[in-house]
């Protein structure tokens, strides 16, 4: 029996605690500073409705342990991204790679307003998704190296991240197909009638996407749990939103669907919006637009300066920068003082570090598992392969 939204909320939470554990300063019962009271952050950026009368509130209720797991979650993604930077200059990582540096608000945010029972299929640029879904930094970084301890025994690389136990299906590598399987993920939870509901990611270039429009009948017509949501980073694969599409307010494409637009670089924003989602998707799909922006090119093979200047990167990463606005909220309202967040970052470091040098260590997968994953339930070397059978007729 698949586990209850409930429980996998208390499984998603138990997860998040032993995160916060790992990251927190030492002598944490010790001040009057370390408490987990509440306090009040003010929304800045406004959101916009499409077929909704009242808004997610412009407040957000958050505590210190909530601000310190978003924090220490949003950096070890941004130090895993800039390690796969590295790591792909070094011609370590082969193939394409897409980071999500400057987006991780997206991916945490709505993390703290869903549960692992929701269902997520995301586009190929979903190392943080799998962070965030439980996997590891090193289980990431196996992946992308092509080494046997990713998710995928190294053999997907980076776009083709997957954790079923924790129901993200991926990181798929065809421009706008998850559309369509987040249609589907709903229908199975509407059939299963577990309360849970399906988030399909996609980016502004995948919005033009003709299978979009179509899932987004069919979950009308059906009335699924299904939230479109479009990360919409600005440019696609190197082309502005303008130049490319004829209607760039994505949140209303949804046409007979309700749709919000959300500051996509404030996780709270994003939390608050999803939570208002997750209710509406009870009666049929929703189209979410969340407004972001990438520090990197498309892929590593993009230098991300021909179609923008240095300038306008540097001029959004002071000014809009997701990791450091909840960095600015822990000191701005005395929840952490600097030193103890030079501390968690310092933590984080360390281990992005050691994961980085563990993954260039590990070995790649066998020969034998070429054709391990044909066949359903057996294992045989089709006559094209010429790859001798391991042990038992199993991988060498």
């Amino acid at each position: 029996e698949a586990p209850s939204c409930d429980r996998r909320y208390r499984m998603r939470s138990a997860v998040a605690r032993s995160s916060r554990a790992a990251f927190a300063p030492a002598g944490a019962g010790s001040r009057r500073l370390m408490s987990s009271g509440t306090v009040t952050v003010d929304l800045d950026k406004p959101y916009l409705l499409h077929k909704l009368e009242s808004e997610p509130p412009m407040t957000a209720e958050v505590t210190r342990d909530e601000l310190l797991g978003y924090y220490s979650l949003m950096f070890r993604m941004r130090r895993m991204e800039i390690s796969a930077d590295t790591l792909y200059k070094a011609k370590h990582v082969k193939g394409f790679c897409h980071l999500y540096d400057g987006q991780e608000a997206i991916c945490v945010g709505m993390e703290a307003g869903a549960t692992w029972g929701d269902s997520v299929v995301t586009s190929y640029r979903d190392h943080a998704w799998q962070l965030s879904r439980g996997d590891t930094v090193k289980g990431v970084l196996c992946e992308l190296l092509g080494k046997q301890g990713g998710c995928a025994k190294g053999m997907g690389g980076s776009m083709h991240m997957y954790k079923a136990d924790a129901n993200f299906y991926g990181g798929n590598g065809i421009v706008g197909s998850q559309a369509p399987l987040g249609a589907g993920m709903a229908f199975a939870h509407k059939y299963n009638n577990d309360g849970c509901c399906a988030f399909a990611l996609y980016g502004d270039g995948a919005a033009n996407q003709g299978q979009l429009f179509e899932a987004a009948n069919i979950a009308a017509l059906l009335k699924l749990p299904v939230i479109f949501v479009c990360e919409n980073n600005q440019y696609a694969m190197g082309t502005s939103l303008a130049r490319g599409s004829a209607c760039t307010d994505y949140y209303t494409r949804g046409q007979y669907m309700p749709g919000i637009k959300v500051d996509g670089m404030d996780v709270l924003a994003v939390r608050e919006a999803v939570k208002v989602a997750k209710e509406l998707a009870k009666e049929g799909p929703v189209m979410m637009e969340m407004d972001t922006y990438r520090y990197h090119g498309h892929s590593m093979s993009d230098p991300g300066i021909t179609y923008r200047t240095r300038d306008e990167v540097a001029s959004v990463r002071a000014a809009r920068d997701p990791v450091a606005l909840v960095k600015s909220w822990l000191i701005d309202k005395e929840l952490a003082t600097e030193a103890e967040v030079k501390g968690i970052e310092k933590r984080v470091r360390k281990v992005v570090d050691e994961a980085v040098a563990k993954a260039k260590a590990a070995t790649p997968p066998p020969p034998g598992e070429l054709t391990r994953d044909i066949y359903v339930g057996k294992y045989e070397h089709p006559r094209m392969v010429n790859v001798g059978p391991g042990p038992q007729g199993g991988p060498a």
